[in-house]
């Protein structure tokens, strides 16, 4: 009785570190193909919404040289 538990012990590791039991992707190479286009667009638009987040995306107001700022 010890013997098969340990057995099915170590079965349900070997299983759990094996991989996904349903693949993400299709085995079709065709569709395989349009999966991962689909999938590498949304990961494309990552910088811009970076960018959003930081603000970085905003005009610069300051000027490179001093100005005055009264009346001349």
């Amino acid at each position: 009785m010890r013997n098969l538990l340990s057995a099915g012990v170590l079965a349900a590791s070997m299983l759990a570190n094996t991989g996904c039991v349903v693949p993400i992707y299709s085995a079709d190479p065709v569709t395989r193909t349009r999966e991962l286009v689909f999938t590498s667009e949304g990961l494309r638009q990552i910088p811009e919404t970076w960018q959003k987040i930081w603000f970085l995306d905003m005009p610069d107001h300051t000027s490179p040289f001093r100005t005055h700022g009264g009346i001349i």
